[in-house]
């Protein structure tokens, strides 16, 4: 705060008009004095009042200013303090349409042999689901309108608009905590894997590179504020080998890209990468919905002790899925298959069925660790049955509680490939009420996994987009901390990588 002048003191007044005096009295002859004496007592009361005006006027301006400094600085400290989006605002780039919309226009060929057109309806909800018949009715609460056929690669397109309706995206960058980048590099890998060459397939993301090399927004941070999302598993993006039969894009080995957070529906074992929910069919807009289903999901009664629901894999090597279709089959009515072989798995009342039907639900791992039935399961309020930790215990680690025995069983997968283990007796062994606090786990989670509609009521629930907001302004905050301290960053937090297969043997070993 400024200091006021002080009021001057009444000597330097009188002193002052003195000399002004003598100054005027000698530029007048003596016989002019009695005449212009009026004249001359005139100019010193003007100067006098002058003088002491322009102290007082500088005395209130000063003291003006300094009060609306004041109220500027307190009207400020007040905004801070009630700014409940301080920390979390996020700045969406507006990137040109070819990284993005563009992608999903020509939406019959972004996987082959499968049309994802019926799906982008909805802002990649996909077609709602409407009560058809009383089995649809009985298995799903579609009179809310929240039930839709969504499918599990949608993920980036039902992120990005969720964002849109973010209560701190900001227009202002200079005011973000972190940046997001709606590139849909999902699809844009997809639509490539088939058929074309890794010049192809790596041409778009380069010139994303370039383009985020250029805003102003890169040399804050140099991408370790930015982060963006897809609806694939990560090694997708990991090709190590400039050879066309080689897997996937290298997006994620370019050097602007080493720097950006990728989460995705399944992570590799770089630290910049983190697991989010695959989307579910299930995206209320009320937390009264949400109570109804976990109420509906927690009381409903169960046929089956176990079920799976997925198709064998008799070419991959080390798939337990053979053995576990076959001990299901065997189960003497204790387990539920379906064959997706030979069944529509794409329904959701089929799918959703068979999992609230069902104690536990059998989880293996597929074409990678992880799949989309976890949610699925989970969301029925079914405990899941985990094989590997990478499917589950090492992936979503911000959304599932760290002691796994909790809400879900292990069996360790080289148990059931020397079938030494019996899922009938080692799931018919556990108590009913460990059960039933297991259930009350998963019932839980489901607010956690679940993506809600944009527009969610008044009501305040974390759901899987708010999980993942804030724990990616958490780590930015981390890493800005670092880089402030001078410690290295690329080293501890982007070049670090978690070895899947050593987690998986101490998970083993502790079983």
């Amino acid at each position: 705060m400024k200091m006021m002048k002080p009021v001057p003191k009444l000597w330097v007044v009188i002193s002052s008009a003195f000399v002004f005096c003598l100054l005027v009295l000698f530029q007048i002859n003596k016989s002019d004095l009695i005449e212009a004496n009026l004249q001359i007592t005139h100019q010193v009361n003007n100067f006098l009042i002058s003088f002491v005006a322009s102290s007082n006027n500088q005395i209130l301006n000063h003291t003006k200013h300094a009060n609306e400094s004041d109220g500027i600085r307190a009207k400020q400290l007040e905004e801070e303090e009630t700014d409940t989006c301080a920390g979390r605002y996020i700045y969406m780039y507006n990137l040109p349409s070819t990284f993005n919309d563009d992608i999903i226009k020509e939406c019959r060929p972004l996987i082959k042999w499968f049309d994802m057109c019926p799906f982008m309806v909805n802002s990649g909800l996909g077609p709602q689901i409407l009560v058809s018949d009383k089995t649809t009715a009985r298995v799903l609460t579609v009179k809310t309108g929240s039930w839709y056929s969504t499918n599990q690669f949608l993920l980036s397109v039902i992120f990005r608009e969720r964002m849109k309706h973010y209560e701190c995206l900001t227009n202002n960058s200079s005011l973000a905590s972190a940046i997001y980048v709606p590139y849909y590099a999902g699809f844009d890998v997809s639509r490539h894997l088939w058929g074309y060459n890794v010049t192809v397939r790596d041409e778009l993301a380069i010139k994303l590179a370039q383009w985020l090399r250029e805003r102003p927004e890169w040399g804050k941070m140099y991408g370790r504020d930015h982060f963006f999302v897809t609806g694939r598993i990560g090694w997708d993006f990991r090709r190590f080998h400039d050879e066309d039969s080689d897997w996937g894009s290298k997006l994620m080995l370019l050097p602007e890209f080493s720097n950006l957070t990728m989460l995705g529906i399944e992570t590799t074992a770089w630290a910049n990468e983190f697991a989010i929910p695959y989307p579910t069919y299930f995206h209320p807009k009320s937390l009264t919905e949400i109570w109804r289903w976990q109420k509906k999901v927690k009381s409903v009664k169960r046929k089956y002790l176990f079920s799976f629901v997925g198709g064998p894999r008799p070419k991959l090597d080390g798939s337990i899925r053979g053995e576990i279709i076959k001990q299901c089959l065997a189960s003497h009515g204790k387990c539920n298959f379906l064959n997706c072989f030979v069944n529509d798995c794409d329904n959701p009342v089929k799918i959703m069925k068979v999992f609230e039907n069902s104690v536990f639900c059998l989880q293996p791992s597929g074409d990678s660790y992880t799949r989309r039935s976890i949610f699925d399961s989970i969301l029925a309020g079914c405990i899941p049955v985990f094989f590997s930790p990478g499917s589950g215990y090492n992936q979503y680690i911000w959304y599932f509680p760290k002691d796994y025995t909790k809400y879900s069983v292990y069996i360790p997968e080289n148990e059931m490939r020397n079938g030494t283990v019996s899922l009938k007796n080692i799931l018919g062994m556990i108590a009913k009420e460990r059960i039933l606090r297991m259930r009350k786990e998963v019932v839980k989670i489901i607010p956690k996994i679940i993506y809600n509609k944009p527009g969610f009521g008044p009501e305040k629930i974390e759901d899987a987009f708010d999980i993942a907001v804030d724990r990616m302004l958490e780590r930015v905050a981390m890493v800005k901390r670092m880089m402030e301290e001078g410690k290295d960053v690329q080293s501890q937090y982007y070049s670090q990588t978690k070895d899947l297969k050593k987690l998986e043997i101490i998970h083993e070993k502790t079983a």
